[in-house]
């Protein structure tokens, strides 16, 4: 079992920056491909970033590819989503999962645990 608690969220202008952070607790962090999602209402979840497991790899969604960056510190069992350029349509709920498959990482059914989000808003 792994517990997720994201962490960071608020509000910000466009242009601004915000870096969110994802606890886990449970055991073998380091097992986990972890994964950043997000949802605007009335919207499916879609793919942020994912990053595998010791962090040699790394994945973005074509619309925040250049903007934000996905890291993690296995000791401290976080993961990190630095979001930088913001933009109005960045505003969503933003939620991190881990799963065991990096070929999955873009899928939402893929991942087997997942926070209870953070809400981020851009405005204009």
């Amino acid at each position: 079992q792994v517990q997720l608690v994201e962490s960071g969220g608020g509000l910000v202008q466009a242009g601004g920056s915000l870096r969110l952070s994802c606890a886990a607790s449970g055991r073998s962090f380091s097992n986990y491909v972890m994964g950043w999602f997000r949802q605007a209402p009335g919207k499916e979840r879609e793919f942020v970033a994912a990053i595998s497991w010791t962090a040699e790899a790394t994945d973005y969604a074509d619309s925040v590819k250049g903007r934000f960056a996905i890291s993690r510190d296995n000791p401290k069992n976080t993961v990190y989503l630095q979001m930088n350029s913001l933009k109005p349509d960045d505003t969503a709920a933003y939620y991190c999962a881990a799963d065991r498959n990096y070929a999955r990482r873009r899928l939402v059914a893929a991942y087997d645990y997942w926070g209870q989000g953070t809400q981020v808003t851009v405005s204009s």
